[in-house]
């Protein structure tokens, strides 16, 4: 194909450009800039072995026009492949790698640009040059950051908090501590020891625990203020806020910065929301009087969430929306479930594990949950928990939230019991790591308290973590299992799709990419004997505990951020086109950017994998 501007060029310089506008980043200079290009390019031939360097070869950037590449470091470890259309600048990649070598692995036809010629067109052009300016990571980081300002329910607490705050001391009288709350017009005091916070008194507790028990005003206020309230960093979302007071079922929640008491927010902060946000979805679903009530409340979550794609929030924000919707119907449904079955005989929690747990849900999620409960509970005919689970698992299905494959639900019985007996299966599992152990861990080891007696959950994840970071072997098997899904590249960082079956010439973004991943990470953070279950906070804490380097994590960071965002735009694409969700994509149908976005990110999951493979390379053998 040749444009209307090019007729009076030579052919040869036609077919050039021809090729250029096929190619990142070339395909976004403008005409003159690509004929520039094209005019001051070079063609040679190279056999295979011949080799590039900075100090045999002149400087500039090499194009591959047929054949392949490798790039490797000074100790031969390879780190790139380059097949046709791609690029490389020995001097650009020393700057980043160290010494690196390129070396022809089949013979090649390879296109050179001058380093003037480069630089001029870097100079030229910002989009040209922000491609070069950087390793794939940053890249990736820099496409997650050219996204549109996310809405405001999406906003960091420290911004929107209230910071008029009265605080007392817990001799201060309840008559004086209301005088000093009429007269700032505060609804909330807080009861404080120096900078510690003791607890807080409300509106609400002068009317229940002072005024209609006719306690004395003269009483401390100590007496009567809820003490250790419940906190919020400074730094979660507006969202985070919501779902938390919703859990707790607080209508006031301190903020704290570096530990500190810096404000409040209240459940008139939420009622400020708009009503396509997702804070008005999730507190209206809190509200509910069934599961048929939620399930048209939840009819138009789809086309939201096409909405929140299009209004720039990234991926990782709205796989954090989701979930936070996901715990709401659970709360909801397990509140509806109360009020008709009356009180629990003991204390339990309900856990969610999987993505859910990970707060990494998108569209389409099945259930993985479960039930913790004390270890004075012994099942009876008609037991509690069983109508529980029952009524909870049946009415997430109704909401949208398959029965899990697996039936890893509260409705199966190993997965509804007391907590000495999940400790004696996770014994079990971490001292005989079977495959269908590894494959229970790969889900039960991201696990989260929704609702109930959260120290349960605390102490479970304990165990994991003590079993996990101090078996060698029991590492090494899970370490098998988060290598048996690589990344669907082959040679030349061509995609390997599938070639049979319903989705012939697609690839799996979720098996093939999402799960190697979290699968490497949740390793690293038990071994590590960390306690974060998110993925980007584990990678995080990782680098934080000096047990993975800055760079990995932050490429780890990227790579699943860019997986996620291809995944989520493609959902959205089904929803528009009235089709169920799905995490196949061709990657044919991808535009150039995005195409190259996926080859870098799964690169960089390849990369994880091969350290990983080194790092448990004994318990391996």
């Amino acid at each position: 194909m040749t444009d209307d501007t090019t007729t009076n060029l030579a052919p040869e310089l036609v077919q050039v450009i021809d090729f250029l506008r096929q190619i990142l980043p070339f395909n976004q200079l403008s005409e003159p800039l690509l004929q520039r290009a094209a005019g001051a390019l070079t063609a040679s031939y190279h056999v295979h072995g011949e080799s590039f360097d900075i100090n045999t070869q002149p400087m500039g950037l090499r194009i591959v026009r047929r054949g392949a590449a490798d790039i490797r470091d000074h100790d031969n470890k390879l780190l790139d492949r380059l097949g046709e259309g791609e690029s490389f600048h020995i001097g650009g990649l020393n700057a980043e790698k160290g010494d690196v070598t390129a070396i022809i692995i089949e013979d090649a036809l390879l296109y050179f640009l001058p380093d003037e010629a480069y630089r001029s067109l870097r100079g030229a052009d910002r989009n040209f040059d922000r491609y070069f300016s950087g390793q794939r990571s940053r890249r990736l980081r820099r496409a997650a950051r050219h996204q549109p300002d996310p809405n405001s329910m999406m906003r960091e607490l420290g911004g929107i908090m209230s910071t008029n705050l009265l605080s007392v001391s817990q001799e201060t009288s309840i008559q004086a501590t209301a005088a000093a709350m009429a007269k700032r017009r505060v609804s909330s005091a807080f009861v404080v020891a120096g900078e510690e916070l003791l607890g807080i008194v409300t509106d609400r507790d002068l009317r229940e625990r002072c005024v209609a028990k006719a306690l004395s005003v003269e009483q401390p206020i100590a007496s009567i203020m809820t003490p250790t309230p419940h906190t919020i960093d400074s730094s979660a979302r507006l969202v985070d806020a919501m779902l938390y007071m919703t859990q707790k079922g607080c209508h006031h929640l301190p903020v704290t910065s570096d530990g500190k008491l810096a404000g409040i927010v209240t459940t008139s902060d939420l009622i400020l929301a708009r009503q396509d946000d997702p804070v008005y979805l999730v507190r209206h679903l809190t509200r509910q009087p069934d599961a048929e009530a939620m399930v048209a409340t939840l009819q138009g979550v789809p086309n939201l969430v096409v909405q929140w794609v299009k209004s720039g929030i990234p991926a990782h924000e709205i796989s954090h929306i989701l979930t936070a919707i996901s715990d709401a119907v659970t709360v909801r449904l397990i509140q509806l479930a109360e009020a008709e079955l009356g009180p629990a005989p003991t204390t339990w929690v309900w856990t969610s594990f999987g993505s859910q747990a990970r707060g990494e849900q998108l569209l389409g999620a099945d259930q993985d949950n479960g039930m913790i409960i004390a270890n004075d509970y012994t099942p009876e005919p008609g037991d509690w928990f069983a109508q529980m689970a029952t009524r909870v698992s049946d009415g997430l299905a109704l909401c949208g939230f398959k029965y899990c494959p697996g039936k890893i639900m509260a409705t199966t019985d190993e997965w509804r019991q007391p907590l000495q007996q999940w400790q004696h299966t996770v014994d079990r599992w971490t001292r005989a790591p079977t495959p269908d152990a590894v494959m229970r861990v790969s889900i039960f080891f991201d696990l989260r308290a929704i609702y109930g007696n959260f120290k349960l959950v605390e102490q479970l994840q304990q165990t994991m973590l003590d079993k996990a970071s101090s078996n060698t072997i029991f590492q090494a098997a899970l370490a098998a299992n988060a290598l048996d899904s690589s990344p669907p590249l082959g040679i030349f960082r061509r995609f390997v799709v599938d070639r049979n079956g319903d989705h012939r010439d697609e690839l799996d973004l979720k098996k093939r990419g999402v799960l190697p991943i979290t699968e490497l990470t949740r390793l690293h953070a038990l071994a590590a004997k960390l306690p974060q279950v998110n993925t980007v906070e584990r990678l995080h804490a990782l680098s934080d505990a000096k047990k993975m380097s800055l760079v990995n994590s932050r490429n780890l960071q990227d790579a699943l951020h860019c997986i996620q965002q291809q995944r989520l735009n493609h959902q959205c694409e089904l929803i528009l086109a009235g089709e169920p969700s799905s995490n196949y994509i061709n990657p044919k149908d991808l535009p150039k950017l995005a195409k190259e976005q996926l080859r870098d990110a799964f690169t960089i999951i390849d990369e994880a994998q091969t350290a990983l493979r080194l790092q448990f390379r004994g318990g391996l053998n």
